[in-house]
């Protein structure tokens, strides 16, 4: 028993620091892709040591891609954890974000702030951008909710979800009607989804929220294990199903309200990644798969971003194309493996 609990803790090292690796390497990898192509040294020279102030070389990093590749990483673990809340909350592998309408229901609330405030000013802050998303994803959780209630199959719920997206998608068109050649240029742009055009101070505000959020679950962890095993079992730990429930909705929410806020909808990102987790992992205790989507994430969405880059360059694809690529394929095996 000891010398299995010890291997076991060797897999999670390894595996981990495999993730690491690769995620290491997908960000140097990806600083050195585009259009100015510079050597290795140069770039460890320009980040560690600032030379080269001013020239084309660092603006090109420290303007362009590393404020790009940083929130990849932040908002590609972000959303992974958020759809690893709601699969524990619907006890489903197939629950996320994308598919549950709650990013189309951001993607409207965004949209709809956008078009009404960019007539008064020239730029949104980033703090008004996030509320609207998170408002519009708490509204779309709230129908989601609604229909639980009232079904207790899961494929009719998803169905439910996607038909909510539908109405957002529907309703951020119409809105698009009344909106002026300018506001229909950004909206277009930012809701195709995409990491770029990110700032330093964007990365600052997705930061703090991310962050706080990953440590409140990552402090949620074992009443998280305890709901898995079912809400009699959780209750007889003492845990108050229904402000438990509420945590959930809120941090999954917030998590992926701050992903479409600056990155736009992504799609199947929330649903394939924490599956992958516990694959690489082979075990569900949150206090492992937790971190471990989280950099899972950040490393499939920094790559997904190489992709979108530098495929059919000097044209960019949308960062939802890619993941869509890789990730409803897998959804799809989900889906077959449920089933059986």
């Amino acid at each position: 028993m000891k010398i299995s609990r010890v291997g076991k803790i060797a897999h999670y090292q390894i595996v981990f620091m495999l993730l690491m690796l690769a995620l290491i390497g997908a960000l140097i990898f990806s600083i050195n892709s585009g259009s100015v192509d510079m050597p290795v040294k140069d770039i460890f020279k320009i980040i560690v040591f600032g030379a080269q102030e001013g020239s084309v070389e660092s603006n090109v990093i420290w303007k362009i891609r590393l404020p790009r590749l940083i929130a990849a990483a932040i908002l590609g673990g972000a959303l992974s954890v958020a759809g690893f809340l709601l699969q524990t909350f619907f006890r489903n592998p197939i629950a996320g974000p994308y598919v549950l309408g709650i990013s189309s229901g951001s993607k409207m609330f965004v949209g709809f702030t956008m078009i009404v405030l960019m007539r008064y000013v020239n730029a949104l802050p980033s703090g008004i951008i996030v509320l609207a998303a998170f408002a519009g994803s708490l509204v779309s959780m709230g129908f989601v909710l609604l229909a639980a209630r009232k079904v207790s199959n899961m494929s009719m719920l998803l169905l439910v979800g996607v038909m909510i997206g539908y109405i957002c998608s529907a309703l951020t068109d119409f809105f698009v009607n009344f909106a002026q050649e300018r506001e229909i240029a950004n909206l277009t742009n930012w809701s195709m989804g995409s990491f770029s055009g990110i700032g330093w101070s964007d990365i600052g505000v997705m930061a703090i929220i991310v962050f706080i959020s990953l440590l409140v679950v990552m402090m949620l962890s074992k009443p998280i294990g305890a709901y898995q095993l079912g809400e009699g079992y959780a209750q007889s730990m003492g845990i108050n199903i229904k402000w438990f429930r509420i945590l959930l909705v809120l941090f999954s929410s917030l998590l992926s309200a701050t992903v479409t806020a600056f990155a736009g909808p992504i799609a199947f990102v929330g649903i394939a990644v924490p599956q992958i987790a516990k694959i690489l992992m082979n075990t569900s205790k949150p206090i492992i798969i937790i971190p471990t989507t989280f950099l899972a994430g950040s490393v499939f969405c920094v790559f997904c971003d190489i992709l979108a880059r530098t495929l059919f360059a000097p044209t960019e694809l949308s960062i939802g194309t890619v993941t869509a690529f890789f990730g409803a394929p897998f959804v799809i095996w989900l889906l077959l493996k449920q089933k059986k």
